[in-house]
């Protein structure tokens, strides 16, 4: 069950959300501008590999790739987690899907979306949806304890297409 939204925080909506160059669980680097102009993408920052909460939200991802992946959309997942934990959370519950690792320099990608646990030393429940042009469209930040809606992500997501 998706819990209420936190107050906003994060980059605001229309500006050009900060590109960068993440490797994820195959050890392949990752770009967000390589998809600008041609895809809308998802970004889904977790706080932690192997927790409940997130297994529970990686999985519901899997359970509807389908809808997430498409010729005009992605979806990547990014955590502070190293690439060989990634990797492990991955094989584990058969995640297929891009689980980038924001490791090093620890978190800082979250902290370039203003989503950044500096107490915690993890990434915040947060999602964008970055259009084609590479602006920042929607964005909705959740209490760690509580689940994104996967149905409001979707939404979104197709959207900005």
């Amino acid at each position: 069950m998706a819990g209420p939204p936190s107050v906003a925080t994060g980059i605001p909506l229309g500006q050009t959300a900060p590109d960068f160059t993440l490797r994820d669980q195959f050890g392949q680097d990752t770009t967000l501008s390589s998809f600008r102009g041609v895809k809308a993408v998802a970004l889904v920052f977790y706080p932690f590999a192997f927790s409940g909460v997130c297994t529970g939200e990686m999985g519901g991802l899997r359970a509807r790739l389908d809808e997430f992946l498409t010729f005009d959309t992605e979806v990547l997942a990014i955590s502070c987690d190293p690439v060989y934990a990634l990797r492990a959370f991955s094989d584990a519950d058969g995640l297929n899907f891009p689980l980038l690792s924001d490791f090093w320099p620890h978190g800082e990608v979250a902290r370039a979306y203003g989503v950044f646990d500096e107490r915690g030393g993890s990434a915040e429940r947060s999602s964008y949806v970055i259009d084609r042009a590479g602006r920042v469209a929607w964005s909705v930040h959740h209490p760690k304890p509580a689940a994104r809606s996967m149905d409001e992500l979707l939404a979104a997501l197709r959207a900005a297409v």
